[in-house]
């Protein structure tokens, strides 16, 4: 009995410690980073490897009170992403069906949210509260609050956003670099606007890329009016680094927690892959340690502060290996490198194979890009790479985005854009690097849309690359108003590319 005494009081005084620490450092949390406030919060937990145990029902009752439902909604001019689905159909739902009418988004729609300290920061996903108008919370005390940004990434598909209430339930987070093939885990969230859903699975891979990301990098309008200026492409591409479960995930589920029989934040849950829109085993999460800075970023900054090491790669395999005549099967052959990049300054030059970062094999894009997407512009990365059949290390010293030109990017000789009445939007000659992104010769970009015309059903039209206008190829405004005549039975047919492909629509 007195044992059992000496235990109890060892774990109130240990309890007490935590509280009374995070007491003492909560006027100046804003300084500590999002993983150090948690330190404080969880101070007292004892260490259980990641796996967990077998029973779940401890890691669910510990994560459910934090993870929040998210409802949204639009004005007139705005759409929102989610509607209560996938990111995954977005393309398919727009470019799809054989050139039929385009229906206009919902004007609400909802996802998920995990709640990261007590005074009200919500980490979920940049597609779920994209062009909100208004963002509310549903607590899991039922009661509603409103929600405002802190930050977004489309590139991570991350954003925080933040609630006035206080002492409000945490989710622990976890190390996803310690989560294992195979590994149980817990999705929990609000797939198909019911409540609080908990579902189990397990890791069916890791660093997996799917491209659901890249569908949204047609450059913003502000990206192309500075592309036109400067010459400065815009952003780089996204990063993709998901966690692949089997644990049933369905619209609604995004801005979720994806967490270890242990309870602790491994993921936030973005995309499903489904021919039908709902659950096939196929779930997509964020890696907790990638999204660990991109938060703080948004905390401190409001945007994410990104390095880069300034080259374009083709991830090898057996085939891509054959067509560039190397030898090598797996790692990253450098395309290019960027001048004033810091893999300029490093030595690295066209045709070298990324091997290692960090000490870590890359066998594809992923393995790169998540270790990168964690840097910040001035910290230095160590590489691995092949040349002329020798393995070096180089240390790159990342540089920020305006800090790196590419000479090699023409500016469009077009400044402006036209504006067509009968379309009610405005067009632009295509920027050589777009068009070489998509491997074609021609294309107009939308550059700005009247509302309640015709391309104000399209969701994002803004940077749209069009390349036809009923069958006849357009390079300008003038391009494009000239082939509207050609319609026939009084419809028109316009055809283009994203990064999904080749897209066809009669209206």
């Amino acid at each position: 009995m007195k044992r059992i005494g000496l235990i109890v009081l060892a774990a109130f005084i240990g309890g007490a410690a935590a509280i009374g620490g995070y007491k003492l450092l909560e006027p100046k949390n804003e300084q500590l980073s999002f993983a150090e406030q948690q330190n404080v919060l969880f101070a007292s937990n004892p260490k259980i490897s990641s796996a967990g145990a077998v029973d779940f029902v401890g890691a669910a009752a510990a994560v459910s009170p934090a993870v929040v439902h998210i409802k949204t909604s639009y004005g007139s001019s705005s759409s929102g992403n989610e509607r209560g689905g996938s990111p995954m159909d977005m393309f398919e739902e727009f470019f799809g069906g054989g050139g039929r009418r385009m229906q206009r988004a919902p004007q609400a729609a909802s996802g998920s949210g995990v709640i990261l300290t007590p005074d009200g920061y919500i980490v979920t996903n940049n597609h779920v509260v994209d062009n909100a108008d208004k963002i509310e919370v549903v607590l899991s005390d039922r009661r509603k609050v409103s929600a405002t940004v802190i930050g977004k990434d489309p590139n991570t598909d991350l954003a925080l956003i933040k609630v006035d209430a206080t002492n409000l339930p945490v989710v622990k987070m976890g190390n996803s670099d310690n989560v294992q093939i195979g590994e149980w885990v817990l999705a929990v969230g609000f797939p198909l606007d019911l409540q609080t859903t908990v579902t189990a699975g397990i890791v069916s891979a890791k660093a997996r890329s799917i491209g659901i990301l890249a569908r949204s990098q047609q450059p913003t309008e502000e990206e192309y009016e500075e592309y036109q200026r400067t010459g400065k492409r815009p952003a780089p591409t996204s990063i993709e680094s998901f966690i692949q479960t089997d644990a049933a995930i369905n619209p609604g589920n995004s801005g979720g927690a994806l967490v270890n029989a242990n309870g602790e934040l491994i993921g936030i849950n973005a995309a499903i892959a489904s021919r039908t829109g709902t659950n096939e085993g196929y779930g997509f999460a964020i890696p907790v340690n990638l999204a660990k800075k991109i938060l703080d970023d948004f905390r401190k900054y409001g945007s994410v502060k990104r390095g880069y090491i300034g080259v374009t790669f083709a991830a090898l395999d057996a085939d891509r290996a054959e067509e560039l005549k190397v030898n090598d099967i797996t790692g990253l052959y450098v395309t290019d490198v960027l001048p004033n990049s810091g893999a300029a300054s490093a030595g690295l030059k066209k045709g070298d194979i990324l091997k290692k970062v960090e000490g870590a094999t890359i066998f594809d894009s992923p393995d790169l890009q998540e270790k990168i997407g964690r840097l910040s512009p001035g910290d230095k990365v160590q590489l691995t790479y092949l040349r002329d059949g020798q393995l070096k290390n180089v240390n790159v010293t990342l540089k920020g985005e305006n800090s790196i030109k590419d000479d090699n990017t023409a500016v469009a000789s077009n400044s402006g854009g036209a504006r067509i009445e009968k379309l009610g939007a405005t067009f632009a000659p295509a920027p050589a690097a777009l068009k070489a992104k998509y491997g074609v010769k021609n294309g107009v970009v939308i550059t700005n849309v009247e509302q309640g015309k015709t391309f104000d059903s399209f969701r994002d039209p803004k940077g749209l690359l069009i390349t036809s206008v009923n069958g006849k190829a357009v390079n300008n405004a003038s391009d494009v108003k000239a082939a509207l005549p050609a319609s026939q039975n009084g419809t028109t047919t316009i055809a283009g590319v994203t990064a999904q492909g080749t897209f066809s629509y009669t209206f």
